[in-house]
């Protein structure tokens, strides 16, 4: 699917989480994610001693806590400038079980684009 100028600015608000939230080992990759009407969930993954809950999961969360569960469109970036990262396997089942019509944002970052989570 083409980039609209909506998901580029998704990337670009991932991006900015990423800059801001993912300064130590706990916090790594920042996920974004749209609903149809334009709002905006962010999140961020979260290392622990027992594993890590991936920022996929936290904005999904995010969004859940204020009544949303329609998101759109989801992307996920890595810190440090690291690019554009494909949601794993556990979130894309996490995905595709919650949000079976979101599109996910991937490719590499001068290149990205749109496709439907079964992709």
């Amino acid at each position: 699917m083409t980039m609209r100028d909506t998901d580029r600015a998704l990337v670009q608000a991932a991006t900015a989480v990423a800059k801001l939230r993912c300064r130590d080992a706990r916090h790594t990759v920042a996920a974004a994610a749209r609903t149809a009407d334009g709002r905006v969930f962010t999140g961020v993954n979260v290392r622990h001693a027992t594993g890590e809950t991936c920022a996929e999961v936290v904005t999904v969360g995010t969004a859940a806590t204020q009544g949303v569960t329609d998101l759109e469109t989801i992307v996920v970036v890595g810190d440090r400038g690291r690019e554009i990262l494909a949601p794993c396997g556990r979130c894309r089942q996490v995905l595709g079980d919650h949000l079976p019509a979101i599109r996910v944002i991937v490719g590499p970052t001068d290149a990205p684009r749109v496709v439907p989570i079964q992709d």
